[in-house]
């Protein structure tokens, strides 16, 4: 397969684990192992989109193709709309948005999510979900939920638990600590994956949609593309992908993981 680009966002700002873009991982910093691992894709070009020089001198060390963009942007999508620009992209150009701090991401889920949007001419995006067993992750706020139509196009993304099942759950929200263990057989709960394809058209246009209340409230970008219409395509993949750093024990976690290769 090919017909897409993976662009790589690289923000210098971390409040949770401050400088992780650089953070070595076996001798090699994160983003450019996140590249690596993306550049065994499918895709014909990854590039590395950053707000710092630093970053943007250090990936390019290391043989990897680097853009430098500006500081002011409010989300990586806007980022990834400058270099859409700089580009000077056509508007059909696929581009998968894999977040730097995610250098174990696997280069098949890359290839699935660009094919789903070339796939789906009427998305915008493509994005990618797996089912949910676990009560306790249905009932975390920091676990985003998505409910979506019979042929796969998102209804709504959110925190809260959704879609609800009234006959087991009964009327009220569980106290905390009182969540089913596990979720009714059968039952459509979906773990949101923030890997994104886009189409170089919509990016050229997300910058100048406003921002609306359910964007505001989630605190969910994707929203913002449901409120202004576009449509949203859900791959529903087997199982979770490898997990990204957040903090300094996910770090540890990947360095021994990638101890030993090259």
């Amino acid at each position: 397969m090919s017909g897409f680009i993976v662009i790589v966002p690289a923000r210098a700002a971390s409040t949770r684990l401050p400088g992780k873009m650089l953070a070595d991982i076996g001798g090699i910093p994160m983003v450019v192992r996140t590249a690596r691992q993306a550049a065994r894709s499918a895709a014909d070009q990854v590039y590395i989109a950053t707000d710092d020089e630093h970053i943007f001198d250090v990936v390019r060390q290391h043989g990897c193709t680097a853009l430098l963009t500006r500081k002011d942007h409010v989300s990586g999508t806007d980022r990834l709309a400058e270099v859409v620009a700089q580009l000077n992209l056509p508007d059909e150009q696929v581009i998968v948005n894999v977040q730097g701090d995610e250098p174990m991401i696997e280069p098949d889920i890359i290839n699935l999510t660009a094919g789903d949007l070339l796939n789906t001419q009427a998305a915008a995006i493509s994005t990618c979900a797996y089912p949910l067993a676990d009560g306790n992750d249905f009932f975390n706020p920091n676990i985003v939920k998505v409910v979506c139509t019979a042929d796969q196009f998102a209804l709504y993304f959110s925190r809260a638990p959704i879609p609800w099942a009234r006959s087991q759950f009964g009327p009220a929200m569980p106290a905390v600590g009182q969540a089913p263990a596990t979720l009714p057989t059968g039952f459509p709960a979906l773990h949101h994956i923030g890997l994104y394809a886009y189409r170089s058209g919509f990016l050229k246009i997300f910058p100048t949609l406003t921002q609306g209340p359910l964007e505001t409230f989630e605190s969910l970008e994707q929203l913002r593309a449901l409120e202004h219409g576009f449509r949203i395509h859900v791959l529903i993949t087997a199982s979770a992908p490898m997990p990204g750093v957040d903090t300094q024990d996910d770090l540890e976690r990947v360095r021994n993981f990638f101890r030993g290769s090259p």
